[in-house]
């Protein structure tokens, strides 16, 4: 099954929360039986977007739908110009193997330009456990070819550079963001304390050819939940992160760059005081709307506010609205995600009852104020992935990968 719903799992067991480990344990077991049967699991398959890990998916301006996933030891990339009916052969990115993190919270990355260039990130693994390096490779022909993978991180000691974030703006430049533990390494050859991780960030200007010196957001960031980034309206990308404040308190944080290669100010924008020493693999998800507001989803499991949230701020994280609280906690509503088009808002998130897996979504037809009734889209007793959620410029759509199933789009606008 997908390591982040599992890791989830097994730390609300191990904190004293509401999953059982009876219930963790069935879960564990009925997914991985009900996938050994499949096709994907024999000898000799072809790399596919239905036996693919962690696909991601956007859609270009002409409407036409590129996935990049991993299969074996290559992030491949595909496209479809029927809404997913049928794809192009699979192109490899990396033409040399190479481990890569291929799970719900750590994904390859792709972003399609107004020009048409594919830019793809991921995070390569490496020998030792939780370490990584964060990857880059750009196609400039339409996808027909790949350059070389680099490496993002200019710290190449074999430690932590790991969930990495990608946004473009409409000048061109490319902005990746990751969770990276060398000053964890420097804190403790010199003695002294350090939690969690960092937050770094590097920008190209050139297209991707070359990445500026690595530059560090802010230390002690919660260090294996993913990291998620947005363009704003004035072209400058917001990062939202899960952190540490205090004595481990998981809640997350926002940063506005200042500039074009200049963060700005880190504020916190969540407030449900959970306390746990340890990592739920878990991080949120944002959207930028066209009027400037940021709408923010997140999960956190603290005793007296626990379960899935939505708030949404107007000034940058100034000032948050009242969080609402949705999904169904009884039933592990997890990994939830948010997509604006214009005052229409969408969310969609996953639920599990034991036995099956259940996608479900709910809209805002007024920016937030007021909800639709949660909708159930499908379910699956297979293994499945983590919901996503995108745009082709008139259609927002639903995505749902199952393992060994076809890779589907539900359209939401007209719910």
């Amino acid at each position: 099954m997908y390591k982040g719903a599992l890791l989830s799992q097994i730390f609300l067991m191990l904190f004293g929360f509401m999953v059982t480990a009876e219930a963790a344990m069935k879960e564990h077991q009925h997914h991985n039986a009900d996938i050994s049967n499949t096709v994907c699991d024999k000898q000799g398959v072809m790399p596919s977007l239905s036996c693919a890990n962690a696909p991601s998916a956007v859609f270009d301006n002409n409407g036409r739908l590129w996935l990049a996933w991993v299969f074996g030891e290559h992030v491949y990339v595909n496209y479809s110009d029927d809404k997913g009916k049928t794809y192009s052969p699979p192109v490899a990115v990396n033409t040399v193997a190479e481990n890569i993190y291929a799970m719900g919270e750590n994904r390859p990355k792709i972003v399609v330009t107004n020009k048409g260039h594919i830019y793809i990130s991921w995070t390569q693994k490496l020998s030792k456990r939780f370490s990584g390096h964060i990857r880059f490779s750009r196609s400039i022909d339409g996808g027909k070819h790949f350059s070389e993978p680099i490496t993002v991180n200019d710290h190449l000691v074999v430690t932590s550079h790991r969930f990495d974030a990608m946004a473009v703006n409409d000048r061109g430049d490319i902005y990746l963001a990751w969770l990276d533990k060398r000053d964890l390494l420097a804190a403790k050859k010199a003695g002294q304390p350090y939690n969690g991780a960092a937050v770094y960030y590097a920008v190209s200007t050139d297209g991707g050819i070359t990445f500026n010196t690595n530059e560090k957001i802010i230390d002690n960031s919660c260090q294996c939940c993913r990291v998620v980034m947005a363009i704003d309206n004035d072209q400058l990308p917001v990062v939202l992160w899960r952190h540490i404040f205090g004595d481990n308190i998981r809640d997350h944080a926002l940063v506005k760059f200042d500039s074009q290669l200049k963060s700005g100010k880190v504020v916190r924008v969540s407030h449900d005081q959970w306390q746990v020493e340890a990592c739920p693999h878990h991080g949120p998800d944002i959207s930028i709307a066209d009027n400037g507001s940021y709408h923010l989803v997140w999960f956190n499991n603290a005793p007296e506010r626990h379960g899935l949230f939505y708030a949404n701020t107007s000034d940058q994280g100034k000032n948050i609205s009242t969080a609402i609280n949705f999904g169904n906690y009884n039933k592990q509503a997890a990994h939830p995600q948010v997509l604006s088009q214009g005052k229409a808002v969408f969310i969609a998130w996953k639920e599990f009852d034991g036995k099956q897996a259940t996608l479900l979504t709910m809209k805002s037809p007024d920016s937030g104020k007021t909800w639709s009734e949660p909708r159930v889209l499908e379910k699956t007793t297979g293994n499945s992935d983590h919901p996503l959620l995108i745009n082709d410029g008139k259609k927002v759509y639903a995505v749902w990968h199952r393992r060994g199933q076809d890779y589907q789009l539900f359209p939401l606008n007209n719910d």
